[in-house]
């Protein structure tokens, strides 16, 4: 592993990936780097966090970010969004309405103060939050030179908009967002659409493989043998029929 991108709190998962655990809410952020542009998965959870992992990602690469991608609306893995000007924002099909309405907006702001942000904080990021511009409802390759990554929508399970990134190279490395929780229980929450969770880890290994390294919204670096077995839990936590 790079020495510096430990010294920096990051863990180097492949050449062309890394990804930090960021404290109070151990959210996971992800980078991709590409010859030509930057992609930076989940900027964090409000603004002053998001600069602070801009400035650790363009340290360790030498570069901008250039692409962010939600992997779904909720206040900690987007508020630290407008943290990033200038980036092209990635998102499921929807969560631009989410993000854009005044009603999704004070909603997350409600989310975030309730989980403990400072309102003042809270009420920035949401001001200033940028809706995604690119919308995926399938899949969408992202080309960043040298690598080509897949955006696949595979929900709604734990949300209504959940976005996973999957980066080839001599280890496939899957970003799963909130889909997997290795750090507590899965969490479900008022718009969260249990009965299709276990189908979207289906459609989240059947994407990996068996050798993939699944990077959790929340805790350590998991492998597939893992992700079945949340799969299982998930089906008989919510009456689902195991495939």
């Amino acid at each position: 592993m790079d020495v510096r991108w430990e010294e920096a709190g990051w863990e180097r998962l492949t050449g062309r990936t890394g990804r930090r655990r960021l404290p109070v809410w151990d959210c996971t952020v992800g980078l991709v780097v590409g010859d030509e542009s930057v992609l930076l998965i989940d900027p964090g959870s409000c603004v002053r966090e998001g600069a602070l992992v801009r400035a650790e990602a363009e340290r360790l690469t030498g570069r901008r970010v250039t692409h962010i991608a939600f992997t779904h609306g909720h206040f900690d893995h987007v508020l630290g969004g407008p943290a990033f000007p200038g980036a092209r924002f990635y998102g499921a099909v929807g969560l631009d309405r989410l993000l854009a309405t005044p009603g999704g907006r004070e909603a997350l702001r409600a989310s975030a103060v309730h989980h403990g942000l400072d309102e003042a904080e809270a009420a920035e990021a949401t001001g200033l939050l940028r809706a995604p511009e690119h919308l995926v409802s399938g899949e969408w390759t992202l080309e960043l030179g040298g690598v080509q990554v897949l955006l696949a929508n595979v929900g709604p399970a734990h949300s209504q908009h959940d976005l996973t990134v999957l980066v080839p190279g001599e280890r496939e490395v899957v970003f799963c967002g909130d889909l997997v929780e290795e750090s507590g229980e899965p969490q479900a929450g008022s718009d969260a659409v249990p009965g299709q969770w276990p189908a979207a880890l289906d459609r989240l290994l059947a994407l990996g493989g068996d050798d993939a390294l699944y990077v959790p919204g929340h805790g350590a670096v998991v492998g597939a043998g893992f992700v079945r077995a949340q799969r299982d839990t998930l089906a008989d936590l919510f009456g689902v029929s195991r495939s």
